[in-house]
């Protein structure tokens, strides 16, 4: 009897001194990915639990180059982030891009102009229901030649004239100009900025000109040919200026030439100036929550990263108004 009683106590010491030495390393395996070597939660993976670092998934968007710039940079901050989420973001222009928006290619869909009436047709024929949320504004600038000493401004109507083709020469636009050939040149139409030229200063006439899909080819054509001419957005023109002589513009309703710079777009006084846009597919905004954070991170990215691309961001009620849009689908 004294030596089962011996034995018992024996065992019962032993159990002790085995979890002793344990330090709690038995406790559940889903415990221990949350802790260190001391038995404490690290801050990572509590932050990553409560900032969404465990979010997955992928977001597809294409559409205008005049945009990507800015969703570039708020992607790269955006995967630094939640680096689980593949973002990827096409240049396939403004109108190329709702090509793939309306087949139901992608998330969402940048534009350097608004949707036209047959593209929201086209939607409501596909089933796809979307947003317009405004990310920026750009003031689609008019560019020469810096060895260009003579065109210190152009009207709408001089523009007309040149990119329909009927002048050939600049003493064509104005009497005083010289006899000098002109080269025009211009973004083709898949970009959003081709058709925002062609319905605000062509009047919806056909742009004649050398028209190329590369907008840093268009810019340095410019760059290197004293007679040419060339149109671009803001961000193009503020990355090539010390190589470019940007124009000022009279539009119909301007009593006197404008420049293109910062304040003039964003107050809208420059008449090429325009917001820029991203189309969203509300299907993805409701089921996507990869594609929610990436469009909530956009909207509060938007205005530093359309400052960092050489573009001119919304005012603070503007933006506010595109969260005020992203938050109903919450």
């Amino acid at each position: 009897m004294k030596k089962s009683i011996f034995m018992a106590a024996l065992l019962m010491s032993l159990v002790f001194i085995l979890a002793a030495c344990g330090g709690g390393n038995a406790s559940d395996p889903s415990e221990e990915s949350t802790e260190g070597s001391n038995g404490e939660a690290t801050e990572g993976s509590e932050a990553n639990a409560e900032e969404g670092g465990s979010l997955s998934g992928s977001v597809t968007g294409d559409g205008s180059s005049t945009v990507a710039p800015i969703l570039e940079l708020i992607n790269e901050d955006f995967n630094a982030e939640y680096p689980e989420v593949q973002v990827s973001i096409g240049v396939s222009g403004t109108g190329g891009g709702f090509e793939k928006f309306v087949a139901g290619e992608t998330d969402f869909q940048n534009a350097s102009r608004e949707i036209k009436e047959e593209e929201v047709s086209a939607l409501e024929e596909a089933g796809i229901d979307f947003t317009e949320f405004k990310v920026a504004n750009d003031g689609l600038t008019v560019a020469v030649n810096t060895e260009n000493d003579f065109v210190d401004y152009l009207t709408f109507e001089e523009l007309k004239t040149i990119y329909s083709g009927e002048a050939e020469t600049w003493s064509d636009v104005r009497d005083e100009f010289p006899d000098e050939e002109i080269t025009a040149y211009a973004p083709d139409q898949s970009h959003g900025t081709h058709d925002f030229f062609k319905e605000a200063v062509m009047e919806d006439g056909d742009i004649t000109a050398e028209l190329n899909q590369d907008t840093n080819v268009i810019s340095q054509s410019v760059a290197s040919s004293e007679g040419a001419i060339g149109f671009f957005g803001y961000n193009y023109y503020m990355v090539n200026q010390e190589n470019l002589k940007g124009v000022p513009l009279q539009g119909p309703e301007s009593e006197e030439p404008v420049e293109v710079t910062e304040e003039t777009v964003m107050s809208y006084e420059y008449p090429l100036a325009r917001p820029l846009f991203v189309y969203t597919k509300n299907e993805s905004l409701e089921n996507n929550e990869s594609f929610m954070q990436f469009m909530e991170f956009t909207l509060n990215n938007a205005s530093s990263a359309a400052e960092e691309a050489g573009y001119v961001p919304l005012t603070e009620d503007e933006m506010q108004e595109q969260k005020d849009k992203l938050e109903a689908f919450k």
